[in-house]
């Protein structure tokens, strides 16, 4: 590799360590530690999220899907955006309030214990598992790009591409805790908007075509390329677009309208992040477009469809902006990584250690625990993620699913309808989880994705259980009633 590139991508490093160093200082508490004392502003809490949110899959996944299929890939990028938009809307300022009324609740787990004044601690755990068991998927996901691009460009073992990713993003996430990782995920979000501009950008002026000759060659090289529907059955569609549900269950992006200033801030927050997310995956969709007209044209050939995205940046650029771009990428892979290793260590700390084991730990103590949890975690991922042998979309996929049918419908009803209880939480949650678990298992996720089920019967069975089973107590509608009244003041 280039000198140049060597040099950016040890200074992109360097700026992670130094924020992650930044936030160290800064941390002192566990609350500090596990959601920065509620201190984001809508610019960072909005590409935080966003970064958190389209892991490699955005730069790696989805250029190599529309490189093989075409643009019926879009269906995706439609059902994702107008699910963050719906995110935002429906859950982010009521989840925002109710967090903090709810005895300040730092995790979902404390949220779902304190929301439903569950004293036998049945929800915590449930969600504790559940988060634990989805999240070691999902970083596995993270692992193996992170692994794939360390192989593929950095002339790399892949046990040594994984060992480099997850040893940097475990060294400032062990540190800096939540501020570490929404600082790096805002820094890494914004190189991930500037590259998903330039590379689609560049690659269409080095074939040097007027658009209407660039159709012209798209369509001589696969006719249905721009056909939305070729390829994807009405299931398919169907599918992608339920994505979008997904996002009411995700904690480690729903975490962020937890950690905001004031929930009046979501507003500004959801216009970009909204904005952020619409043109990254406009870029994504283009960069495996021309990157197939491009490599077509010059008669090369990719073994790896889900490499196009870094390809045409190795090509086409300067070396160093090359390894700018290459740190994009390595951003996509940490910035998902790290946000999903925090969760997992928080509910480590505070929904079992802290639960179960130790009630009086110090504050000092649960940090330190937090910190050893995200060692604990990463090192399942990596076997995980030797395992694995799919794509890293199809990964994503179901760990995806997971979340936003055990949680999703959960999180919803919470906010929005008094007369739910602990039991019909436990049985959604329970009910999402197995459902989409058993979806996979049997092979079904081809023909319908395991979201659509998984989410609909874990939405019946909180409202039919919660109706058969006993009404929530006074106190639980007095924090409801509260929560309602703050969002009319809005």
């Amino acid at each position: 590799m280039n000198s140049y590139s060597i040099v950016a991508i040890i200074l992109y490093l360097v700026i992670l360590l130094l924020i992650g160093y930044h936030s160290y200082k800064k941390t002192h508490d566990i609350s500090g530690y596990m959601l920065g004392n509620r201190s984001l502003g809508p610019i960072v809490t909005a590409l935080s999220a966003g970064a958190s949110d389209m892991s490699g899959w955005m730069l790696m996944g989805l250029p190599g899907a529309v490189y093989v299929t075409g643009i019926s890939s879009i269906w995706l990028g439609v059902g994702l955006t107008i699910g963050a938009y719906f995110n935002y809307r429906l859950l982010a300022p009521r989840f925002r309030i109710y967090t903090e009324i709810s005895n300040n609740s730092l995790t979902v787990p404390d949220y779902l214990e304190n929301r439903f004044k569950d004293n036998q601690n049945m929800l915590r755990l449930v969600s504790g598992i559940i988060i634990l068991v989805f999240f070691t998927l999902y970083v596995s996901s993270g692992i193996v790009a992170g692994g794939k691009l360390f192989k593929n460009l950095f002339g790399l073992t892949y046990t040594s591409g994984v060992i480099a990713t997850i040893s940097i993003v475990v060294l400032y996430t062990y540190f800096g805790g939540f501020l570490a990782v929404s600082l790096t995920d805002f820094f890494q979000g914004t190189l991930m908007f500037i590259a998903l501009i330039l590379v689609p950008l560049v690659t269409y002026m080095n074939i040097g075509v007027d658009p209407s000759t660039f159709v012209h060659k798209v369509t001589a090289i696969n006719p249905s390329l721009f056909d939305i529907f070729k390829g994807a059955s009405l299931s398919t569609i169907i599918g992608f677009l339920a994505w979008g549900l997904g996002y009411f269950g995700q904690p480690h992006i729903v975490v962020r309208f937890m950690a905001i200033k004031s929930a009046k801030e979501l507003k500004s927050a959801r216009r970009i992040g909204i904005g952020w997310m619409a043109i990254g995956l406009l870029g994504a969709i283009s960069s495996g477009i021309t990157g197939l007209v491009y490599f077509t044209t010059h008669n090369q050939t990719l073994n790896d469809p889900e490499m196009v995205f870094l390809s045409l940046g190795y090509i086409l650029f300067h070396p160093f902006i090359t390894g700018v771009i290459l740190t994009a990428v390595l951003a996509a892979i940490m910035s998902t990584i790290s946000s999903q290793l925090l969760v997992c260590s928080s509910s480590i700390t505070k929904d079992f250690y802290l639960t179960f084991f130790n009630k009086e730990a110090s504050e000092r103590t649960q940090v330190l625990v937090g910190r050893i949890s995200v060692l604990i975690v990463s090192a399942f991922a990596i076997v995980l993620a030797y395992v694995q042998n799919e794509t890293i979309l199809n990964i994503v996929a179901h760990a995806w699913a997971g979340f936003g049918s055990s949680f999703g419908p959960v999180l919803l009803l919470s906010l929005y309808w008094k007369r739910m209880n602990k039991w019909g939480a436990l049985s959604g949650m329970l009910l999402g989880g197995f459902t989409v678990i058993l979806w996979i298992s049997f092979g079904l996720s081809s023909y319908l994705y395991e979201m659509i089920p998984g989410f609909t019967l874990s939405l019946i069975s909180i409202v039919i259980v919660s109706l058969l089973t006993k009404q929530p107590n006074e106190s639980v509608d007095e924090e409801f009633n509260n929560m309602e009244e703050k969002i009319n003041i809005m």
